[in-house]
């Protein structure tokens, strides 16, 4: 059974999580969505991935219970092993990721939503981490990026209390960015997506790296002097010149987006390749 629906239309990813009734997670459907990112990593066109569920009713409820029924201790060993390496590589990945949470998103399911950059929620959606109710806890980065979101408070009540969370309160103690009508949440991600191919890939690249700085430990100190150290490497390539005179010539950008480097030693010859941003919606 396919686990992951995947389309592109050259800067903006769409993944679908497609395993009925409840879109849950599997250890091979785990490791489809890890490759998969991995793959739109090195594809410099592709500046946006998009998360979302199949159908009306679930984002994800999560990792499908029946793989730990019999207790057996290897098998919890490599789904975690899966689930950790699976969110890891979304969390970072170099495009911005956009979850558009279109339902219920429990347990692993939100943890998938934790691991992207932003999360947009349809109103009718219920979140939560309730792995403790079934003798289990999060092992897919929830019980370190949660708190990092909305506190330590918010965090223990949803975990160690089992609380589920709505649109609205989610909204309110910042685990989503924005709270969109059932049914809306999947364009309103593209559209954002949309947003994000506009700018330079370049300077949202060393961003999203410079944000990242603080959730990894990193001194305020040392971060700074990144982030300065990261503004004057912008004016080594052609984005920063091509941004301003855009800007003061009242035109569009043409942003130079780097080829990644391939996996084929025969391959590795760098290039760059101009292209124009599409419209936003």
């Amino acid at each position: 059974m396919i686990d992951l629906d995947y389309a592109h239309d050259g800067s903006v990813a769409l993944l679908t999580l497609k395993r009925p009734p409840a879109n849950a997670f599997t250890p091979e459907g785990l490791l489809q969505l890890q490759h998969t990112v991995e793959r739109l990593n090195g594809e410099a066109r592709v500046r946006a991935i998009v998360v979302t569920g199949d159908g009306p009713k679930f984002f994800s409820a999560g990792a499908d219970l029946n793989t730990f029924a019999d207790g057996n201790r290897e098998v919890a060993r490599t789904a975690a092993a899966r689930f950790g390496s699976a969110f890891e590589a979304l969390q970072n990945a170099r495009p911005v990721v956009i979850a558009a949470i279109n339902g219920y998103a429990m347990g692993g399911g939100l943890e998938c939503a934790l691991a992207c950059d932003i999360r947009i929620a349809e109103q009718h959606a219920l979140l939560a981490l309730p792995e403790t109710a079934v003798g289990l806890l999060p092992c897919g980065c929830g019980t370190q990026t949660l708190p990092w979101l909305v506190g330590e408070g918010w965090a223990k009540r949803m975990i160690l209390t089992g609380e589920r969370v709505d649109a609205a309160t989610a909204l309110r103690i910042g685990l989503v960015e924005e709270v969109v009508d059932k049914g809306a949440a999947r364009e309103a991600a593209l559209t954002m997506a949309a947003r994000v191919a506009t700018l330079s890939p370049q300077a949202v690249d060393s961003s999203k790296t410079l944000i990242h700085q603080a959730r990894n430990g990193v001194p305020r100190s040392a971060a700074l002097a990144l982030e300065r150290e990261r503004f004057v490497d912008l004016f080594d390539g052609a984005d920063q010149r091509e941004g301003v005179n855009a800007f003061l010539e009242k035109r569009a950008p043409q942003w130079q987006v780097a080829r990644h480097e391939p996996a084929d030693p025969a391959d590795a010859a760098s290039r760059a390749e101009s292209v124009r941003p599409p419209e936003a919606h």
